[in-house]
C-alpha cells in the first residue's frame, strides 16, 4: 500500500523527515519495538557499472557482518521443502 506523506499524520510527517535526514526513527508499542522508519534508496538505472559494483559490495559486506550461520548446502535444499513421500511439507 503506498499512502502520500501529505496524507498522513503532521507528527509521522515529521518522523519521515527526521528519517530521511539519516535519523534512526523506531515506533513501539507498550515499549516494544515494532517498525522501523527508514528512507528508501534505490539505485538509479544510470548508475554506471562501478557504482553498481560499490554497492553490491556495501551490501555483501553487511550481511557478512551479520555472522550468520552457512544454511544447508543447495544439493540437500529438496530435503527441506518435501516429506518422504516427495509431498511439500
Amino acid at each position: 500500500m503506498d499512502v502520500p506523506v501529505t496524507e498522513t499524520d503532521p507528527a509521522l510527517a515529521d518522523l519521515i523527515r527526521r528519517a530521511e535526514a539519516g535519523e534512526e526513527v523506531v515506533l513501539t508499542r507498550d515499549g516494544m519495538p515494532v517498525a522501523r522508519v527508514v528512507p528508501v534508496t534505490v539505485l538509479r538505472s544510470s548508475s554506471t557499472p562501478e557504482e553498481r559494483g560499490a554497492a553490491l559490495d556495501r551490501f555483501q559486506a553487511k550481511v557478512r557482518a551479520l555472522n550468520l550461520p552457512p544454511g544447508p548446502p543447495a544439493e540437500r535444499c529438496s530435503d527441506f521443502l518435501y516429506d518422504e513421500n516427495g509431498l511439500p511439507v
